[in-house]
């Protein structure tokens, strides 16, 4: 599979010397508002753009330094943008936060004041699109959310930036996404939905997927809380088949697990051979801090932030070192 010169000069920019991506996340709008507001004892209009800027601006300052790459929004972002250190690539969502709940099927939709033009000339390396996506959903709305998809792929691709695509699975008859029932059905919602995102005809550069399983539910896992939905080797089946239906490189995300809980997932990876590129990880780095700028303000944040942001990160950094190349899942050289 070849990449345009464009693709590959900013995939570069955006992995570190092994090739590996090992990206920083702060690309949240609406849920961090919310947790503000929460940390705060507001109502949500009291958290103005300027402290969702001043937060983000915080959290790639201080973590950028230890991260390939930051993903950021460009509502609230932009300025964090050009706190990032030198060495970190830039990603940019495109999709607007959240999805229409006025009709079924969680449906995606773009920011209107944004394009991959736009993207571009912002500096952005990448281009990132989250999706809730179910194999077993209604065959018109996956229709919907294909074509989306083609659009965004061919967008991303006379501009030369590579596509990041976010898939995160769900349940379309409103079942507890936490629970152990859609622990069991998860490793095959993430599956079929990399071999669907791996076709050709969305020009998907990077799957950025949930890990395979629920650790929460893996018998004997660190994070094991009791009721069992696959035991240790099961989990561990999984991750490797979920790897070989990957037709593109693909990294893991952390949605909004805690730190222990992704690092358990992301041992458990390597210990099952994956050949995946490396993590987007977002919450479970810096989500503990979210009280402390709520209570406390910026500079208790900034301190939070290097003690515990900084370790929470490396943690992350130190688990991954197994991690492929993302080009060595393409068969090419760079």
């Amino acid at each position: 599979m070849k990449l345009s010169d464009g693709k590959l000069k900013r995939m570069k920019a955006l992995s570190n010397e092994r090739g590996v991506i090992a990206a920083a996340a702060m690309d949240q709008r609406g849920s961090l508002q919310k947790a503000l507001a929460g940390a705060r004892g507001v109502d949500i209009h009291e958290i103005t753009p300027a402290m969702m800027s001043e937060f983000k601006v915080a959290v790639t300052r201080i973590l950028t330094p230890h991260a390939s790459a930051i993903l950021l929004d460009p509502e609230f972002g932009l300025e964090a943008a050009r706190a990032r250190a030198p060495n970190a690539g830039l990603l940019l969502a495109y999709e607007l936060s959240g999805y229409d709940n006025t009709k079924p099927g969680r449906l995606p939709d773009l920011l209107p004041h944004v394009s991959v033009k736009r993207i571009v000339d912002w500096g952005a390396d990448a281009v990132k699109i989250l999706i809730y996506y179910s194999p077993f959903d209604d065959p018109d709305v996956k229709d919907i959310k294909h074509a989306f998809i083609e659009r965004i792929g061919a967008e991303c691709e006379t501009y030369e930036i590579p596509f990041f695509l976010e898939f995160v699975g769900y349940d379309p008859k409103g079942g507890d996404e936490r629970g152990l029932e859609f622990a069991r059905q998860k490793p095959e919602i993430v599956k079929k939905s990399m071999e669907v995102f791996s076709r050709p005809e969305y020009r998907v550069d990077v799957l950025k997927v949930e890990v395979p399983i629920n650790a929460e539910y893996v018998e004997g896992s660190s994070v094991y809380k009791g009721q069992k939905a696959y035991t240790r080797e099961e989990a561990l089946r999984h991750f490797r088949e979920a790897a070989a239906v990957a037709g593109k490189p693909f990294i893991y995300l952390s949605a909004g697990v805690s730190n222990a809980q992704f690092t358990e997932s992301l041992a458990m990876a390597s210990e099952a051979g994956t050949d995946y590129s490396g993590v987007l990880c977002g919450r479970a780095t810096w989500k503990d801090g979210i009280p402390i700028y709520g209570k406390q303000g910026l500079k208790a944040l900034e301190e939070w932030l290097q003690r515990e942001g900084v370790r929470n990160i490396n943690a992350v950094n130190a688990v991954i070192q197994s991690a492929k190349p993302w080009y060595t899942k393409l068969g090419i050289s760079v």
